[in-house]
């Protein structure tokens, strides 16, 4: 199998690299974790890109339970079938449905199976999946069959470490923190992302974004998802450089902030900053 690289569109730190090429040699799931908006999910589906891999990709939610993985019986619409008459009751296997884990064991061909933010789930979730990620094969009472994995899945869970994962869960697993991109990396993302960004704009963009995220108080710092789309809206304005451009960037609220700043405690941090800034200056 090919080994995963940074891609024109993905761009992987040399570490991240090394992390998903071990935790495919080792064959034990990839638990991936950072800060919201540094490329978590994204990742699984570069693997997947980048190795000519099906991505199957489930997202956790807090009533999510690891049994609808597996499979769910649906035995409300065998009991309205029953009373009905359908010849389809004779069979219960019409009322089981396949979760994502069975998609990905029963797939011809090796795939990607994403679980997406894994501790939005109930704490007790990580661990009714260890037997199941370790022996590749997990028993469905209802129909007495056993279904085995044709091929070992590439595992990627992400966390934005919401609540802590049991000991049991994470010595399964091949571990890495995906750290904030430092400048350089993000300029290399921007170039990923828009080729025909110009160059005076990014620099005066990296330059305000870096200065926000400098701000302590902080509730949400920006992550790169926000920067992207901050880009993107700037682009579209056709916003010049100079606009960006303040004598104090700790305190001045930039252009279309909206796409940076994700609630009013930080916008009124922002403004009461700039408020005593002006005060100072008087």
């Amino acid at each position: 199998m090919r080994k995963f690289r940074s891609t024109e569109r993905y761009v992987a730190t040399r570490e991240l690299e090394v992390a998903v090429n071990a935790a495919v040699a080792l064959q034990r799931p990839l638990l991936v974790k950072g800060e919201p908006g540094t490329g978590k999910t994204v990742l699984a589906q570069e693997i997947a890109h980048s190795l000519g891999l099906p991505l199957i990709e489930w997202h956790i939610k807090s009533t999510t339970k690891a049994q609808q993985g597996l499979y769910e019986y649906d035995a409300v619409s065998r009991l309205r079938d029953g009373q009905l008459g359908d010849e389809r009751v004779r069979d219960i296997s019409n009322y089981i449905v396949k979760g994502k884990l069975w998609e990905a064991f029963e797939s011809d061909t090796p795939v990607v199976l994403l679980i997406d933010e894994i501790d939005k789930a109930d704490i007790e979730f990580p661990n009714d999946l260890l037997l199941e990620l370790d022996r590749m094969q997990f028993h469905v009472y209802e129909t007495r069959q056993t279904v085995v994995a044709k091929h070992r899945p590439i595992v990627v869970i992400t966390s934005n470490n919401e609540k802590e994962l049991p000991d049991a869960f994470l010595r399964r697993c091949f571990f890495h923190f995906i750290r904030f991109p430092d400048r350089e990396t993000m300029e290399r993302i921007l170039q990923a992302h828009y080729p025909d960004l110009r160059a005076e704009l990014a620099r005066e963009a990296l330059e305000v974004f870096f200065r926000i995220r400098e701000v302590g108080e902080l509730k949400k710092k920006p992550a790169t998802s926000e920067l992207l789309d901050w880009l993107k809206l700037l682009m579209i304005e056709d916003m010049p450089p100079e606009a960006l451009r303040s004598s104090d960037l700790k305190v001045a609220l930039p252009p279309l902030y909206g796409a940076l700043l994700k609630n009013e405690q930080d916008v009124h941090l922002f403004e009461r900053l700039a408020f005593l800034s002006r005060a100072r200056r008087q």
